[in-house]
């Protein structure tokens, strides 16, 4: 027997609220966010508001709100793994899809403010940013921002991901990168995925090793951010750098 639909594919005479005309339910939701704006909806509303463009028929709002429930918050959601989507009744690759999308365009949003100013001067939009980006991964990855003489955000690039608790952060190659793009000055950041960004003894080791590296061709380690669930800890301000 051929395999049913996928969720987000099923068809229309399946949908239990069949109705997108202007005088439904989608059609008031959409009036609502254009006159009222985004802080007149609740998060379950802007999820389920984001399922409209994958799930064209249907009431997605039961799904907007088992995701919620699954995943915590609507951050939550849109961080979650596409494999951890897709095990969740009613998500299919339409629905994932939009989701990674909309991940996707807020970091792009909070990645663009950072860049606009040097990002010493503009820590708050910084830490944002690596908030958004990091903060709810299931396992440690290390990023490394390259900055120009000015200490504009010249790129932020994924060196490396780990498991729960590891990864690896090779010093020759973060600094043979940091030549490649001409950067005069580099942040190391990573994340723990437990919450709590202690930095532990390896940590701080590398730390000191990727400073000593980059000091030989005179580029400037200027801190090591860790970040934690909604924390964050600079070396820097712990006096290790």
């Amino acid at each position: 027997m051929p395999p049913g639909p996928a969720a987000d594919d099923a068809p229309d005479n399946a949908a239990p609220f069949p109705s997108t005309g202007p005088h439904g339910h989608r059609g008031r939701m959409r009036d609502k966010l254009l006159t009222r704006g985004a802080d007149a909806l609740a998060d379950y509303e802007l999820l389920e508001m984001l399922l409209f463009f994958a799930q064209p028929k249907g009431d997605t709002k039961p799904l907007a709100k088992r995701l919620i429930n699954r995943f915590g918050s609507y951050g939550g959601v849109l961080a979650a793994s596409n494999e951890a989507l897709l095990e969740c009744q009613g998500v299919g690759p339409h629905t994932a899809a939009a989701i990674r999308l909309a991940q996707a365009s807020a970091l792009r949003l909070v990645q663009a403010e950072a860049r606009a100013l040097p990002v010493l001067n503009n820590m708050e939009r910084l830490m944002a940013y690596l908030g958004a980006a990091l903060s709810r991964e299931p396992v440690e990855q290390s990023r490394v921002l390259f900055l120009d003489p000015r200490n504009r955000l010249l790129a932020d690039e994924l060196t490396a991901r780990g498991t729960v608790n590891h990864t690896p952060l090779y010093p020759r190659e973060v600094v043979r990168r940091a030549l490649e793009v001409h950067a005069t000055a580099i942040i190391l950041v990573h994340n723990h995925p437990s919450g709590d960004p202690t930095p532990s003894r390896e940590d701080i080791a590398t730390t000191l090793e990727v400073r000593d590296a980059a000091e030989l061709l005179g580029i400037v380690l200027h801190d090591h951010i860790i970040v934690g669930n909604g924390r964050w800890t600079s070396l820097r301000e712990e006096g290790v750098i």
